[in-house]
This record gives C-alpha cells, structure tokens and sequence, in this order.
C-alpha cells in the first residue's frame, strides 16, 4: 500500500495545493518516522515537532486561503524540508556538528532559510552534519554517526549526510544541504539520491558566516530531478551583501520547467582518470560511469573520452584553502580541547598558512576555473565518477591518531567533487548504478558557469531513461 513517504515532494505538494492532503497530517507522519527511526540511522541532530506543527498549521491554512483566492503557492508549500545543521535557523540550536557549540542557539535565519520559509516549507529538525562540515563523513560527538539506509554498516557521507539518510530512509521527502568539496554530491552517490552543487552565487550565503573563499553553496538533495529542481527555485535568489550572483534565468522561467524539457545533443566528454596524481579509481566507479556513458550515447549524445594531465596543485591549494577557511569558527580558546582530532590538525595548520599563499591559493581557483571554462567551449557537460570507491564503512575514513592520514583518506575518496567548488560551476551527483553488494554507486555531470538548466534538462533525460525511485532501501 502507498505511504505519504511514497509521494515525491511535488506530488505532496500537489496535493497539499489541491485540499486533498493536510500538511499536518505529513508533517506528523514524518515526526513519527524520525522518533521511529533517526536512533538507528543518525540523520537529525535536532528534532523540531513544535516548530513543525506551527509551521504545518500556518501552510494548511495559507493553501485554503489561496485556494479561495485563485492564487498560486510555491509547489512545495506545506512540503517538508529539513536544514543542515551548518545553517542558522532563528532560536534553532545550531551545533555545527561541534561539541564545542553544542548549546548555540542563532537569532537570525540564513538566508537560504528565509527564503524556505518564504515558500511555505516546514522544518522538521535540523540534519547531522560532521564537524563545521570538514570530512565527507558525517561523524561527530554531538550524535550518532549518519549511515545509509542501504546498508547501516556503511557511511551516508558527508557533509551533508544527515540530510542525505534522512531522504533516502523517508524520513523527510528532500532536504537542504550545502557543498564545499563535494559535501551534497557525496551522501547523493552513497545514499543513492539526486543532488545539485549549484553554480557560485546562486544561493545566498549570508548573512552569517559567509564563505570568502567561494567554495561553499547550499543546494538540494531529493528522490527525483523534478522534487531537486523545485527546492532549487526556492532556494535560488540574490540577496543584499551577496559576493557573488549567478546569471539568472529568463523571465518567467524555473529550474522545475528544465526538468521537463529534453537538453537536445549535447557533446560530453567522459574524465575517469583523477586530476589528483596517484589515485585510482574502484572498478565499481569506473563501471557506473562507463555505463552512464553508454546511456548519454544511446540517447543520442556525441560521447568522447578525457584525459587530462594529473597535477598535485589544485589539491595542494585547495588543502590550504580548506584548512585556513576551518580556523573561521568562532571557538573560544577554552573549547579547542572539544574539536575533534581532524578540526584541531585543520586549524592548527591553517593558521600557518601566510596571507600571500592563501591569496595565491584562491587566485589558482581562479585560474582553473578559466581553464575549464576554456575546455567546455569544446564539451556542453563533463561525466565523471562522483566518488573514487564505493560508499565507506562507518568509521572507515577516520584515523583520530592521525589526522594528516585522515586528510589523505579523504582526498583519496573523493578526487573529482573539489574541482567544481574551485572554480564554481554546478555539478550535480545521480544514482544510475547499483553494485553487487547493493551499495548505490553515483555518477557526476559538470556544467559550465550557470548552467544548472541545462544539467537538469540531461539528468531528468537519464531519469527517464533509468529510473531510479522504485529502488528503495530495506529500511524504507
């Protein structure tokens, strides 16, 4: 029999929209799936059943007003959508995935929070993120470690992997995460979901904590394309104090009405070797793309294999970048002791990093970022593995007696995502191949600067062409 969980955020919506749906009665239906299942899965750091309700009664309310008023409402209003942990929500405890601020309660709403009160969504909790979002693995002293519900012994990534178990479990139908290196394309390959990396400036960072150096962006995680494309057109949008703004769409226009268009012939180059010296790259990845492949040819796509020369530079700015940007977090000299083994080797070592080497650094995003611009004059999309290896054991990536060990345990892992927070495109992570052992192993599609449109025009195209939302997860 369908459940609420079933529906795709926009068929919930549509139905929220028609009268035929309480968000009420989806909201509580989702509060009992996370008291039922978050303990086994670690998806929520906080769970809000107050907020929650209030919000879904105020939705419920505000559709049948519309209804009576021949207006139209977001098609998520009264959809549920949980915030990442990193992200500020107005008297939200906001832990950051940090012992260390494991009571801070903000005052203001993000942005991006904002605006996803502005279309009517409601917030069920906020989603486990690892500490200030520095690993791609969501493990942390502050909750139970994030894993995915297609096998619990293995991670559901990071750093947004809280929001990643929590969709690919049904305990919410998407949600909000953010990316730095790779942080909602990898729980989407590991927990076998749709994310979208938007292009820098899309999302608005601010108003706290803005990331200076570009790398990081909120965007979606979702089941489907059309449910990602949606939370994107909500989430999108230039806000006072901005750094950056990503070219707009046409008026009139929505990342949802790409999700429906087909993206014509495209000519995409094929990249699986790492831009990283060293690193190989698991059969099962190898295979997912060369299979991904073979698909975008068979739809009519000019294919062509990449090679691109590997070179250590980008990994060794991006690791000073990284590490300069972890010694941002406010932490009071009588906290440090909390940090996790990772966060201290960070900060210790970002605080080594001179002014003219971390300006040399962000000027080398800059000049890779014109590279790949240059390159994809020539190729519309570039097709990669999104991870180097398969979904990780929980506790398979971290090395606390060796932080600097760890840090390579991650690059190893995850060599391709970076490159897109570099230099600011969008990149988006699909769930095209199952491996043997049933882990979800994903794919990546890069696009040039503000061409979201486009890389949800060819997903939604592979979509159709091998769905992926009937496979569902045991514990679904």
């Amino acid at each position: 029999m369908t459940q609420l969980h079933d529906l795709t955020a926009l068929e919930q919506g549509k139905l929220i929209s028609t009268g035929k749906l309480s968000p009420v009665e989806l909201t509580d239906h989702y509060l009992e799936r996370i008291d039922r299942l978050n303990a086994t899965l670690g998806a929520f750091i906080t769970v809000t059943p107050e907020l929650a309700r209030r919000q879904a009664a105020d939705a419920e309310a505000e559709s049948a007003a519309a209804r009576r008023e021949g207006r139209g409402l977001s098609p998520l209003h009264g959809v549920p959508v949980p915030v990442k942990d990193l992200n500020f929500v107005a008297g939200v405890r906001a832990t950051q995935g940090s012992a260390a601020f494991s009571e801070h309660v903000p005052v203001t709403d993000d942005h991006v929070v904002t605006r996803l009160r502005n279309a009517g969504t409601i917030m069920l909790g906020k989603t486990n993120s690892p500490e200030f979002g520095l690993p791609c693995y969501t493990e942390n002293q502050v909750a139970p470690p994030a894993r995915t519900p297609w096998q619990l012994d293995h991670s559901a990534g990071g750093s947004s992997g809280g929001a990643g178990a929590a969709v690919a479990a049904g305990l919410a139908p998407l949600a909000h995460g953010s990316d730095g290196g790779g942080s909602i394309r990898i729980p989407a390959s590991v927990c076998g979901l749709f994310g979208i990396k938007p292009s820098r400036g899309r999302v608005s960072s601010g108003p706290t904590l803005y990331d200076v150096s570009g790398l990081s962006t909120s965007g979606p995680l979702a089941r489907t394309v059309a449910d990602a494309a949606a939370l994107l057109d909500v989430m999108a949008g230039e806000m006072p104090g901005d750094c950056y703004a990503a070219p707009a769409l046409p008026p009139g226009e929505t990342f949802l009405d790409h999700a429906g268009r087909e993206p014509g012939a495209l000519r995409i180059a094929v990249l699986t070797t790492p831009p990283v010296p060293g690193i190989g790259v698991h059969p099962d990845c190898a295979t997912a793309t060369e299979s991904a492949a073979d698909l975008l040819a068979s739809l009519g796509h000019r294919v062509e294999p990449l090679e691109l020369p590997a070179d250590d530079t980008l990994r060794r700015v991006f690791e000073q970048v990284w590490a300069v940007m972890a010694t941002q977090q406010p932490v009071a000299p009588e906290h440090e002791e909390q940090l996790m083994p990772l966060t201290r080797f960070l900060r210790a070592k970002g605080a080594q990093v001179s002014g003219p080497d971390f300006a040399t650094a962000l000027y080398t995003f800059r000049a890779v970022g014109a590279l790949v611009a240059t390159l994809q004059e020539e190729y519309d999309v570039i097709l990669t593995p999104t991870l180097a290896k398969p979904p990780a054991l929980v506790g398979g990536l971290r090395d606390d007696a060796d932080p600097a060990q760890e840090f390579d345990n991650l690059t190893a892992f995850t060599p391709f995502t970076p490159l897109y927070n570099a230099t600011g495109q969008p990149s988006v992570s699909l769930p095209l191949h199952w491996n043997e052992d049933g882990l979800p192993i994903g794919v990546m599609l890069g696009g040039r600067y503000g061409a979201e449109s486009l890389l949800i025009s060819l997903s939604a195209q592979l979509e159709r062409a091998r769905p992926w939302i009937d496979r569902k997860p045991q514990l679904w």
